[in-house]
């Protein structure tokens, strides 16, 4: 059976430290969409690790990881991802497969998606500049390369080429790119790439019939979804657990648990709607106790309150059996703490999360206010141990969302983690 992890916000919950946690009783971890554009980090053993395209159960030596039909695929990113396995003697064989129907995001797709940005100008999406935008698209149109074409020189060479040349026609002398260099790259990659390829169908259709533990692993996040998020400011694929019915082919039945990751407040990196964010010394306090940059790009991450009409909107698109709370003790020096809990426009309360980017750059934010709890909280490991104000917190998002909050992180390492 499968347990699912999403993220509920706009990314950067710290989704990673609870499939590292998971991961131990799994024996087979995926991501399902995305591609390097992912940042998760992981603390284990007092050192940090940080993994983008690898899936977060790589450190666990007991199960597999796969790199899904949905996602995208930076080769020399993998490799060098690999390379820190290795250098942190951390054994990897035989544990991570690639699905041989992933698209491959190449340099030549990184290039576009910088001048894609340019194009845009002050409206630009705010990407992470890894291509992932211009790969999709690639594949959407049928002419993207895909992992298992890879190994057809002829094949892969031409479609290289075709790419370059409708992309030459489109930007001429602004594209700065030589499709023979990267012909050459792959020319060495044929070789190395070929032990972890896989037909993921049948390697997934076989753990489920044996009915082993399959963990599955959000990238981005539900508020980023290509359909359910704020579009168009998302990423390129679906966050949300329809993206992982398309990108794993796994059964809708054979999930057991879909769990999503909420931060104790909220963040946002790129442009885009974000209707709590602070930007005042409460957004600031919590950029810098929360150490808030990308695990991907170094950005600062933008900052706010919770935002409790984004979570419930996001439960109604992924139906979560339980909610992981992270960070909660970086809210422990605020005397108060404030909530969104709705949303008005021209007088009106709305009743979801809209979709109208005029909309969500007018409304009003209603906040409830909450007391602080002004005591530490870090590597608090029982609900016992939280402060009665911090359990109340906790509380007060179960009641508005209607799900229960099972996890409850406390601090960055593994170990720092309540579970209900």
């Amino acid at each position: 059976m499968a347990t699912v992890v999403l993220g509920a916000q706009w990314g950067d919950e710290g989704k990673g430290k609870i499939v590292d946690v998971l991961s131990e009783k799994a024996q087979l971890v995926c991501r399902a969409q995305g591609g390097h554009n992912a940042g998760h980090t992981i603390v284990k053993d007092g050192k940090t690790f940080d993994v983008h395209i690898l899936p977060s159960g790589v450190l666990t030596p007991t199960c597999t990881n796969l790199i899904g039909t949905g996602c995208v695929l930076y080769v020399p990113g993998f490799f060098e991802e690999i390379a820190s396995l290795e250098s942190n003697g951390i054994d990897y064989t035989d544990r991570i497969l690639i699905s041989d129907r992933c698209h491959v995001d190449l340099d030549l797709h990184t290039r576009v998606d910088g001048l894609e940005e340019v194009e845009l100008g002050k409206k630009n999406i705010g990407t992470t500049g890894k291509g992932i935008g211009p790969t999709y698209s690639t594949k959407a149109s049928r002419s993207g390369v895909r992992v298992s074409e890879v190994f057809n020189k002829t094949l892969f060479d031409q479609k290289l080429r075709n790419l370059h040349e409708g992309f030459r026609k489109r930007y001429g002398e602004l594209l700065k790119y030589d499709p023979e260099e990267e012909i050459a790259r792959f020319d060495e990659y044929r070789t190395t790439l070929k032990p972890f390829v896989v037909d993921q169908t049948p390697l997934i259709s076989s753990v489920v019939q044996q009915g082993n533990p399959i963990l599955v692993e959000g990238s981005q996040a539900t508020m980023l979804d290509l359909d359910a998020g704020t579009y168009p400011y998302v990423t390129s694929s679906n966050t949300g657990l329809g993206g992982v019915f398309t990108g794993l082919h796994i059964s809708p039945k054979s999930i057991k648990e879909t769990i999503g990751v909420v931060k104790a407040y909220t963040t946002r990196v790129g442009s885009g709607p974000f209707p709590s964010e602070q930007l005042n010394e409460s957004g600031g306090k919590l950029q810098q106790i929360g150490r808030e940059f990308g695990v991907t790009t170094g950005r600062k991450r933008r900052c706010g309150w919770l935002d409790l009409v984004v979570v419930k909107y996001s439960h109604h698109v992924n139906w979560y059996d339980s909610i992981n709370l992270t960070k909660l003790d970086v809210l422990d020096t605020f005397a108060t703490i404030k909530v969104a809990t709705s949303y008005t426009y021209q007088g009106q309360t709305l009743e979801s999360f809209p979709a109208d980017l005029e909309v969500l750059e007018n409304l009003e934010v209603q906040y409830t206010e909450l007391p602080g709890w002004e005591t530490s909280t870090t590597g608090a490991k029982t609900w016992e141990d939280l402060p009665e104000n911090a359990r109340k917190y906790v509380e007060f998002i179960e009641k508005d969302i209607g799900v229960k909050v099972g996890y409850i992180g406390t601090g960055p390492g593994r170990e720092s983690m309540i579970v209900r």
